[in-house]
């Protein structure tokens, strides 16, 4: 008996939900509560669903002892050898046995104990129920309680944090309603009933059994989708054309979508930029307004203009300012400058709590837009490569835009490593993983069909564990436990993030996601994650309200969750018959009734032989190419930048190193002390300069007296002779002043 699988399993599951944390959020930028909470609504979700295979595989160790408990023997006065106590049945057979018959029962018996082999993860018994309090109702307390308000709370307008708390509450009020409506005819139902009895065991059924059949009503209505529609996906990522033609479809919907949230961002911060002007300094409000000023985006100075390191390249972090919104600030900004837009009146406070809110919401779907738009679009340029490399003879990878990568990931990864696993291995890995997960689908359908039924087992899964357990195998219990807990949840999950009206929740990558987003998965999760595991319980009987079995071992987790004994109609209804209607929802997802009926309401969705589709399809198409070409220039003006900033700076150092030695000496003692002939003027960029300019002031300047001849060698031979006046010209300039501007170098302005 030892805690060491234990501990390693929690520590492993902590420094899982700590990476995918730092994936996908940024802690710098969150707040420090958000980033908590998250934590820890992650962190408790995925103990359920790696520690709840420990708990199957010790449930079936305690079966195991309580089936083969020895007998308790009792001593007779008149036999050397003790009798053996049996219930009332056995006892009667037993009755005329002898004394050594009763003693290799006892034997017997003994021995069948030492065959329940203990599990090598077992842990002492008290562990796991305390281990699942703490689980299980800090999970319950954070999503039905905590994150609600702190997702209201961040999303509030108000200024203080009174005004936000209240604000939350009462954009809450509507849901705890419901619950506690939920909760009253619940309440009401035990109270009249008098078989029921009611008592604080009683309440915690009542408040178990509302949080769980809401879950199981999710988890059955996304678990049916996500049951076809995982597998189908892999299958589809190994057909590169169909994904191709996808990936553009969304990206012409995306890119409305796009539109639509740039144009309400700019009309938020034109109402910002009239408010600041109504609002001076030394205003009451004026502390508001700067609180509103800090929510902007980071590129906007508050003042109408667009502000960064450099006008040339809009691009400021992870984001690219929009051209258009370039010029319509700017409009704005000088309209207002001209008198043409007067500023509001002067606001009030609730004025500008409202505004406040209308900040939050528009630069957070602006930049759920965008981040969604830049990781689309990389997709869709990553499966155009595939599709041009998958008909290459060379058989080597060659990318539009070469990613970066280190040298050691070059050195093993390279373009025909590369080709071989994109366009051959990879495609098959997708088919076989794809016939993987729909046998696996099949039988948790089978199994979700069929687990009410007792006598004989149809339930596959429930089969599987009972043959492992049978043979005392607890690490394949613990493996299919795990194995088919993962797949529950991915599919469920899955659904989550990819249906169309919950698109406004994401999850991206490269730390792209915001709070939000991160309060609504934690949430999901500790709502959906403990009925979804109550009904794995069920699909492998070990839920005695399934089986009607009282001599079954209940796990652990089983004994704090409880059961649905108060609420028979729940019990013996919902929970058991509710799971089958999986069998509709996936019949209807694989046959795409959902993607037809919005169709046909008008709602655009990718059908694959359609004449809109096609249209979208193509307008898709085209917005990637102009992506392309933008991204090409970006990356053609970056190279250019660089290679003659190398050059220029190539110049400049060989200009110095001309100055070393005796020269530098002669021209000290021939130049005045005050003179700043031969000195290299380098003035530093503005952020107000475009590329061109940038890359005149960056020039270092040519003394065309033979200082620098050396290095010029090659353009002076190109030049003619110059004659006695012009030289003698040259010379006296050179004595009297610095030369701040030359010649160029040859091939400075071949980009014009």
């Amino acid at each position: 008996m030892s805690v060491g699988p234990l501990a390693v399993e929690i520590v492993c599951v902590f420094c899982l939900a700590v990476y995918l944390l730092h994936k996908y959020g940024d802690w710098r930028r969150q707040h420090l509560i958000v980033t908590l909470a998250t934590l820890v609504a992650w962190y408790f979700s995925f103990i359920i669903i790696f520690i709840l295979p420990l708990d199957v595989s010790s449930t079936y160790y305690r079966q195991c002892l309580k089936d083969n408990q020895p007998l308790q023997p009792t001593i007779s006065p008149t036999s050397s050898f003790p009798n053996v106590t049996y219930n009332v049945s056995e006892q009667s057979d037993m009755l005329d046995l002898p004394a050594e018959h009763s003693a290799r029962a006892i034997r017997q018996s003994a021995q069948d104990v030492t065959e329940c082999h203990e599990p090598w993860s077992h842990v002492p018994d008290h562990i796991l129920p305390d281990l699942w309090h703490v689980v299980y109702w800090t999970s319950m307390v954070l999503t039905w309680l905590i994150i609600p308000i702190m997702m209201s709370y961040s999303s509030a307008g108000d200024f203080t944090v009174l005004g936000k708390l209240k604000t939350a509450l009462i954009e809450n009020a509507i849901w705890y309603g419901s619950y506690l409506f939920v909760f009253g005819v619940l309440l009401i139902y035990v109270a009249v009933n008098p078989d029921l009895q009611f008592d604080k065991t009683g309440l915690k059924v009542i408040l178990v059994t509302a949080s769980n059949t809401w879950g199981l009503f999710l988890v059955v209505l996304m678990l049916g989708y996500g049951l076809v529609e995982v597998p189908r996906s892999l299958w589809y990522h190994s057909k590169q054309g169909f994904m191709l033609s996808h990936v553009q479809f969304k990206v012409a919907k995306l890119s409305v979508e796009k539109s639509e949230s740039e144009e309400a961002l700019e009309d938020v911060l034109e109402d910002v930029k009239k408010a600041a002007d109504s609002v001076r300094d030394h205003h009451p409000y004026r502390p508001y307004i700067e609180t509103i000023l800090t929510k902007c985006p980071s590129w906007w100075d508050g003042l109408g203009q667009i502000s960064g390191p450099s006008q040339g390249v809009r691009n400021y972090g992870a984001l690219a300012v929009p051209e258009h919104m370039q010029r319509n600030i700017s409009t704005a900004a000088t309209a207002l400058n001209d008198g043409a837009v007067r500023p509001m009146e002067a606001p009030t406070e609730k004025s500008l709590a409202r505004l406040n809110k209308r900040v939050i919401s528009a630069v957070r779907n602006h930049h759920r837009t965008q981040c969604q738009w830049t990781l689309l679009v990389n997709e869709a340029i990553h499966l155009e490569d595939m599709e041009k490399n998958a008909e290459s003879n060379d058989c080597l990878f060659k990318h539009s835009f070469m990613p970066e990568r280190n040298a050691f990931v070059r050195s093993v990864y390279t373009p025909s490593v590369e080709w071989y696993w994109k366009c051959r291995v990879k495609p098959m890995c997708f088919k076989v993983l794809t016939v993987v997960l729909a046998l696996f689908a099949l039988l948790i359908v089978w199994s979700e069909v069929t687990f009410f039924n007792r006598e004989p087992v149809l339930s596959l899964f429930a089969q599987f564990i009972h043959l492992a357990a049978k043979h005392y195998n607890y690490f394949q219990i613990e493996v299919i436990s795990c194995l088919t807990i993962a797949f529950l949840c991915t599919c469920t999950y899955y659904t989550v993030f990819k249906v169309r009206v919950l698109n406004y929740y994401y999850l991206a990558p490269f730390h792209q996601t915001d709070e939000y987003s991160l309060l609504f998965s934690g949430m999901l999760l500790c709502r959906l994650t403990p009925p979804l595991c109550l009904n794995f319980l069920g699909l492998i009987h070990l839920d005695s309200h399934v089986t009607k079995d009282h001599e079954l071992v209940e796990t652990s987790y089983t004994e704090i969750m409880g059961h649905m004994d108060v609420i028979s109609i729940i019990s013996d209804g919902f929970n058991i018959y509710f799971p089958m209607a999986i069998v509709l929802l996936c019949a209807a997802t694989f046959l795409n009734l959902g993607s037809r009926c919005l169709h046909f309401l008008g709602f655009e969705q990718f059908i694959g032989e359609d004449d809109i589709t096609q249209e979208i399809v193509d307008e898709g198409r085209e917005l990637l190419k102009r992506e392309k070409r933008k991204r090409q220039r970006t990356e053609d003006s970056e190279s250019r930048r660089q290679d003659y900033q190398s050059r220029a700076g190539k110049a400049t150092t060989g200009g110095q190193r001309s100055l070393s030695g005796s020269r530098l000496a002669d021209t000290l003692t021939a130049a005045p002390p005050n003179s700043t002939a031969n000195i290299f003027h380098i003035t530093p960029s503005s952020s107000s300069e475009n590329d061109h300019t940038q890359l005149l002031r960056d020039v270092a300047p040519i003394d065309y007296m033979g200082q620098n001849a050396e290095i010029y060698d090659e353009f002076n031979r190109a030049v003619p002779s110059v004659d006695p006046v012009t030289k003698s010209y040259q010379s006296h300039r050179n004595t009297t002043a610095a030369s701040r501007s030359g010649r160029p170098v040859r091939g400075i302005f071949d980009d014009v």
